[in-house]
């Protein structure tokens, strides 16, 4: 991973989505999706991002790209402000950013060819056209591990996992620094989703590029992240290295998390479930702590007081009031 400096900033992310209702559709409540997000990624870094389905690291992926328009907040890209770029100012930024969707069939268009979808980038921002584009398609296959002579194929002619290795190759068309794999792996089979990963893995080490890993399969994050970020119910909760988060969990939901991976061993005692009840609305989330409603270390201060992430450790970060003065939820 390079050292240099940061290659995206996040400040304060909130994204809110009105609740409509009735005939004259009035607004009667907020989704809060996003309550408040601040992390950032350096050069040639992958940032895992983890929680539970609806957690909101789908919105903060689309959020940080300008696909959802944030409510608020700050999102700066190699120090550049971005948050507010019109369209027009927005489109060579997004050269440098791109998109690797979690089903691969639904974002690739079934009436164009492979050759032709991976090319349209380049036409779009007029970098290629005629033999030179087929050319840089063609390695593009290459670099992804498909043939150039499969450009003429259909998504539907191509496997689950070729097909991801498309929207791969589409990624990369444009040379970008940042690349935000939502789910990139989840709907592939477990063999499939090795090479996929390995392939991401070797792509970065090739091209230096940064990575916004979005995944709830603790065993694939742990595998390709350099530091990841836990969130629940719209907040980062715990931010750490993978080897101290794995190692040494301080949030009690990121403890929840690691002890609910299953283990292919029957003689390995399961650990009893570490949280209780279910997610709070988005809608209606708790103003103060938002897991202690689940917490089983939850204290009076919990219900009353919002948690910032604070150090825990060199590069470790915990938004938990047990945490202050203790080391740790125990």
């Amino acid at each position: 991973m390079s050292e240099s400096h940061a290659l995206l900033e996040v400040n304060d992310l909130i994204k809110h989505y009105p609740v409509r209702a009735g005939v004259l559709r009035r607004r009667v409540g907020t989704v809060h999706a996003v309550d408040g997000v601040s992390f950032s990624l350096q050069v040639g870094e992958t940032l895992g991002l983890v929680g539970e389905s609806g957690c909101g690291k789908s919105t903060v992926a689309r959020s940080v790209l300008r696909l959802v328009e944030p409510t608020s907040g700050e999102i700066r890209i190699d120090g550049k402000d971005i948050t507010h770029l019109s369209k027009p100012e927005l489109r060579p930024v997004r050269r440098s950013m791109q998109i690797v969707f979690q089903d691969p069939f639904a974002s690739l268009n079934p009436r164009m060819t492979a050759g032709d979808i991976v090319g349209e980038p380049l036409s779009v921002h007029g970098l290629a056209s005629g033999s030179e584009k087929q050319d840089r398609v063609a390695n593009l296959f290459q670099q992804v591990g498909l043939r150039p002579d499969q450009m003429k194929n259909y998504p539907h002619q191509f496997s689950g996992g070729q097909r991801q290795r498309i929207c791969i190759a589409r990624a990369l068309a444009l040379g970008p620094r940042l690349i935000v794999c939502d789910e990139p792996v989840s709907a592939l089979d477990v063999s499939i989703q090795a090479q996929v990963i390995n392939l991401l893995i070797d792509l970065q080490r090739e091209h230096g590029f940064s990575y916004l890993f979005i995944a709830h399969d603790l065993a694939v994050v742990a595998h390709i992240s350099h530091r990841v970020a836990v969130m629940y119910l719209g907040r980062i909760v715990e931010i750490a290295d993978k080897t101290e988060l794995f190692k040494n969990p301080r949030h009690p939901y990121t403890q929840a998390l690691l002890a609910s991976v299953p283990v292919a061993d029957p003689k390995v005692k399961r650990l009893r479930p570490l949280v209780d009840g279910d997610v709070p609305s988005p809608v209606n989330p708790p103003s103060d702590c938002a897991f202690h409603t689940r917490c089983r270390y939850a204290i009076d201060r919990c219900k009353v007081e919002r948690p910032a992430l604070k150090d825990a450790g060199p590069g470790h970060q915990v938004a938990c009031l047990l945490n202050e003065g203790t080391g740790r939820a125990e």
